[in-house]
């Protein structure tokens, strides 16, 4: 018997998921329970989990029966390409995630600390005083800023400014629902289609192709260098390969940790006892990060493409269909997270940590650049609270909305920036 859910046609709920998709997920677990089937236009059905035990059953079959680089094709390969980490499967991944993993260890990211720092001062320096902004953009300017320069490894200024330029809108085009959820049949005729959303997203994707290209083909005849571009001209992988596991950073890393500092802050400017214990309690800092993203993931999901039948509990998942935790939920899940509704960063504090955390997703997959993306929240929370003073002009909390692939607060965060007074010495 496969999972239940709603009799809705599928372009209902696509339409449904498309306005309001944690409102649609959250309704369907309190109707059905902690499995449920959503049918989308276009889509093979997809069953979400609720619970770390059955999402842990759904990675599980990472190693013999879930494709979790064909899952997310559809979705992402107009902007990652066929070559990308998130796309591929089977020795062809595991080739690509070994040639990936060591410039993105913990203790290789960690020699970017002091220049993440620096991109963040200069930064935050441009920011208005004393009136209502959005949080989440600047925070969107610090992290493509570190993208551009720690692993493009482009410092070129004319360079930078045209990718300052380009690849905000080209994230923005082509990370919209509508055109994610464009059945890739669909997606030839309208790249011919000027006047269409995708037409515009082919056109700025050619425009940043060529100075990646151009940047691979220059880094070649000049080898070298901290950045990650460099050490991943050391490891074979052809420019095409090259190109979109950049790109992939560029979207896994960008818009993704961009939001997970504006959740932090939407948080923590509600939260004035954790707030009193940062910025230097390295720990307790790093346990917040982790709750954050705990209580307000970024990424809803993480499915799989079952090439066999998988039962979970009275259920059978057919071959051919989707399943994947609905993050979120998983992360409410009380047998995993007591008082999940609770703000606990102390949870984090003793050493262990649940398989049920996953915002970086799970199983074989869990994300290769999930030690960068924390020490940036890390880095950047510590600078900004060293040198400004937030407060949120409302304290009612921000909703989620879906923006692009991400959860995002609703407002975008909203606060009201003012110059921290230096400590008078005596």
């Amino acid at each position: 018997m496969v999972p239940p859910g709603p009799r809705l046609p599928a372009l209902v709920q696509t339409a449904w998921f498309i306005r309001d998709a944690p409102g649609m997920l959250e309704s369907l677990h309190r109707r059905y329970g902690p499995i449920f089937t959503v049918r989308y236009a276009g889509y093979a059905p997809e069953v979400y989990v609720t619970t770390g035990e059955l999402a842990g059953q759904i990675y599980q079959t990472d190693q013999d029966g879930g494709r979790a680089g064909e899952a997310r094709r559809d979705f992402l390969e107009h902007m990652v390409g066929k070559h990308s980490v998130l796309t591929l499967d089977g020795d062809e991944w595991w080739r690509h995630r070994k040639l990936l993993n060591p410039p993105l260890r913990a203790k290789q990211v960690a020699g970017y600390r002091d220049e993440i720092a620096a991109i963040a001062a200069e930064k935050i320096a441009t920011w208005p005083l004393g009136r209502p902004f959005a949080l989440r953009e600047r925070m969107q300017d610090i992290t493509l800023e570190i993208i551009i320069r720690l692993i493009f490894g482009i410092r070129d200024a004319g360079r930078v400014g045209r990718l300052r330029a380009l690849l905000p809108e080209l994230i923005e085009t082509g990370g919209s629902m509508q055109l994610a959820m464009l059945p890739a049949r669909l997606r030839g005729v309208a790249a011919r289609t000027p006047f269409l959303a995708y037409g515009k997203f082919v056109r700025l994707r050619a425009q940043v192709d060529a100075i990646l290209f151009d940047e691979i083909r220059r880094r070649r005849a000049t080898p070298g260098g901290d950045d990650v571009l460099g050490r991943l001209l050391e490891t074979g992988l052809g420019d095409r390969e090259i190109r979109d596991e950049l790109v992939t950073m560029l979207i896994a890393g960008h818009e993704t940790t961009a939001t997970g500092l504006a959740w932090a802050f939407e948080r923590l400017l509600r939260m004035p006892e954790a707030m009193e214990r940062l910025p230097d309690d390295e720990p307790y800092l790093d346990a917040v990060v982790k709750e954050v993203l705990r209580v307000r993931p970024v990424v809803y999901e993480a499915p799989r493409l079952l090439d066999a039948p998988l039962r979970l509990g009275e259920h059978e998942i057919p071959a051919g269909w989707y399943a994947g935790p609905y993050i979120p939920l998983v992360h409410r899940d009380p047998a995993a997270f007591p008082a999940p509704d609770e703000f606990r960063p102390e949870r984090f504090l003793d050493g262990h940590q649940s398989r049920a955390w996953m915002p970086f997703g799970g199983g074989r997959r869990f994300c290769v650049g999930a030690q960068l993306a924390l020490l940036e929240m890390r880095v950047i929370i510590r600078e900004v609270l060293h040198r400004l003073e937030l407060t949120a002009p409302d304290q009612a909390p921000e909703a989620r909305r879906l923006k692009n692939v991400t959860l995002a607060p609703a407002k975008l965060t909203r606060v009201i920036a003012r110059a921290r007074t230096p400590a008078r010495t005596p």
